[in-house]
């Protein structure tokens, strides 16, 4: 006959499970429906397997996310900590005007949108007040996080994983590539997310782009092309 046993939770396990929620990709946000312009670098041949969607991959993490919405949240946590809601619409502000296609300023907006409605339903506290005004993804992400009390760089983490796994599913699914062949490239995305994550840490505003000409490339041909899964 088994024994039951009870053990003490730690002041960081509640964080720790509130993190791995708002970053999964089961949040009903809308996330899994975008690629991000993978399927267009697929469609144009870019992007054909195992070895390229890593690459492909690599170098969003490193030369998009990092420098810029791991760098927005990374600031932006502590200003709804600080209820600076100047400094909130100034990096929304900033979002919103470096999304180069339509198809990114819809996924920011959507996706943000959508967050904070699940917000209203799981933490309604921390939306009172905020009016019928919207925000960006990286923008309700931070609120989100704001209140779970974990570590700034653990936020980050989250987030940068949270995206990985997305996009590793946009891979699986527009490749295509088999589930494995997805677990070494999520694998390989992990390993780089710390580095990412503490460059995007050291940024100030004026050290903050999103310059990526040729994703921009691929998201505007993607709005028109012919077959696709995603909405990006």
């Amino acid at each position: 006959m088994g024994m039951a046993t009870t053990t003490m939770a730690t002041t960081t396990d509640l964080p720790l499970l509130q993190l791995i929620w708002l970053a999964s990709p089961a949040l009903p946000i809308g996330g899994f429906s975008y690629s991000e312009g993978m399927e267009a670098a697929v469609d144009a041949g870019w992007v054909k397997d195992e070895a390229t969607a890593a690459d492909w991959l690599l170098g969003q993490l490193h030369l998009a996310l990092a420098r810029s919405d791991l760098a927005v949240l990374a600031q932006a946590i502590p200003a709804w900590q600080s209820h600076d809601m100047a400094r909130i619409a100034q990096l929304d502000a900033w979002v919103l005007q470096t999304r180069e296609t339509g198809e990114f300023r819809q996924q920011t907006e959507q996706m943000g949108r959508s967050l904070i409605e699940w917000l209203k339903s799981v933490r309604p506290e921390l939306v009172d007040g905020l009016g019928a005004g919207h925000f960006t993804y990286p923008i309700a992400f931070a609120l989100a996080a704001s209140a779970i009390g974990a570590s700034t760089r653990d936020c980050l983490l989250a987030f940068a994983f949270g995206w990985a796994e997305n996009m590793v599913q946009a891979a699986l699914k527009s490749v295509p590539l088999g589930q494995s062949a997805g677990q070494r490239v999520l694998g390989k995305l992990s390993r780089d997310i710390p580095d990412a994550v503490d460059v995007a840490l050291a940024l100030h505003d004026e050290d903050r782009q999103a310059f990526s000409p040729m994703l921009a490339i691929l998201s505007a041909r993607h709005e028109t092309q012919y077959s696709r899964l995603f909405r990006s």
